[in-house]
């Protein structure tokens, strides 16, 4: 199943976009759900239709829509988690107030999304999953989340093995702080499979991103940084859609715009050189309801995709790992980010990487932690680090021959 996820600053036209491309795809015969994340509820306003939250709602012949919204059952299944938590916070001390507002569930309402997008595409009955993210900052957290929650669930995972039941008493009787009993350390190993399947599900070939933006220098500003951000994290970007050119005329106040957003387009084509640039006008009324969106799918200029089908997979983006001289290479597009932007550690099997105030945990293959870090560099938008191997626990004679 093929998912798209678009998003953009705020106000450039981003739920409209999205609603257009899902009328799009339904009309040319691909069964498609559009799904928001947003919690500003703009999707049912662009349909023309009112959109409960939860609940699919046939908008016309193969599309379907659904606001997401329910985070009250997502926060009711991290509750065993919580009391637990709860438990041994208390029994160190914490404050009790404290206490339940540190164990409240992190991005519930990102959770909620995640959860819904992971259902329908289990469901299997789609082929297109077009989703109206919210916001840039707030897409950020909700693409971060999978992995840095599955991250936190593998290090309460070795809790779970045989050992708990035998040390249980004698543990809670030298230091006070009760042990996850059974329940907890089922919910912790659903929860940690969930997000992993939501992560395979992102960062799969059929899922990408659309940036939407407007010609506008600092909304071009903003979506540079998002896919120096998107692709940290390994997400494919393949398509950006300048939004709102207004036409061609001949009055100095509506040429001098023209002129404006002419230059903007050109800035976009270079700072996204390699991705496809999409362009759509200004209409003269608001888009609203499947007609009018079809209307504004149909005048918006597509030329760029060539003959690249609505359900096509993507090329994959991301953390590749490949032998050189001497060792290995771990390479990570960065497109836009300079030395200067990245700060790099290791910790133990982790590679902790922080790009513009964004902060990426990545757990090494197993032939990088037998590997020592022997330099970095970003080049032309690429971060290099070079690993060679540690001798103390891969000798070079066995390493030579294991490669």
């Amino acid at each position: 199943m093929r998912v798209i996820l678009f998003t953009g600053k705020g106000g450039v036209g981003k739920t409209t976009t999205a609603a257009s491309y899902a009328v799009h795809a339904a009309r040319a015969g691909v069964r498609t759900l559009v799904l928001s994340t947003d919690a500003a509820h703009s999707l049912g306003d662009a349909l023309g239709l009112p959109l409960p939250d939860g609940s699919v709602v046939p908008v016309a012949d193969g599309l379907d829509a659904l606001q997401v919204s329910a985070r009250t059952s997502v926060e009711a299944s991290w509750r065993d988690v919580q009391e637990w938590l709860l438990g041994v916070l208390d029994a160190l001390g914490l404050d009790p107030v404290v206490a339940e507002e540190l164990t409240s569930l992190p991005g519930a309402d990102e959770l909620a999304a995640l959860s819904a997008l992971r259902t329908h595409v289990a469901a299997g009955l789609h082929d297109l999953v077009v989703v109206d993210c919210a916001p840039t900052a707030e897409t950020l957290r909700l693409l971060a989340l999978p992995e840095i929650l599955a991250w936190h669930l593998e290090r309460l995972l070795p809790l779970q093995r045989g050992v708990v039941s035998a040390l249980r008493p004698a543990v809670r009787a030298a230091v006070g702080v009760p042990l996850p009993p059974p329940e907890v350390l089922e919910a912790i190993r659903s929860w940690h499979a969930q997000m992993r399947d939501v992560a395979t599900v992102l960062t799969s070939p059929q899922t990408s991103v659309r940036l939407v933006l407007t010609p506008e220098t600092v909304v071009i500003a903003e979506a540079r940084r998002m896919l120096t951000s998107l692709s940290l994290y390994g997400y494919a970007v393949d398509g950006v859609v300048v939004n709102r050119l207004l036409p061609a005329g001949t009055d100095p106040w509506v040429a001098s715009w023209n002129a404006a957003q002419a230059l903007g387009v050109e800035q976009v084509r270079e700072s996204f050189a390699g991705i496809p640039v999409l362009v759509a006008p200004y209409l003269s009324a608001e888009p609203v309801g499947v007609d009018a969106l079809a209307d504004l799918a149909t005048r918006t200029d597509t030329t760029a995709l060539g003959d690249r089908g609505i359900v096509d997979p993507v090329e994959p983006a991301g953390l590749r790992v490949e032998p050189n001289e001497g060792g290995y290479r771990l390479r990570l597009p960065l497109p836009h980010a300079t030395s200067t932007d990245v700060a790099l550690s290791r910790r133990d099997d982790d590679l902790l990487v922080d790009v513009g105030g964004h902060h990426r945990v990545v757990t090494l293959p197993s032939v990088l932690r037998r590997c020592v870090v022997r330099g970095a560099s970003v080049r032309e938008g690429v971060l290099v680090v070079r690993f060679v191997p540690d001798e103390e626990v891969w000798p070079r004679d066995r390493w030579t021959a294991e490669a």
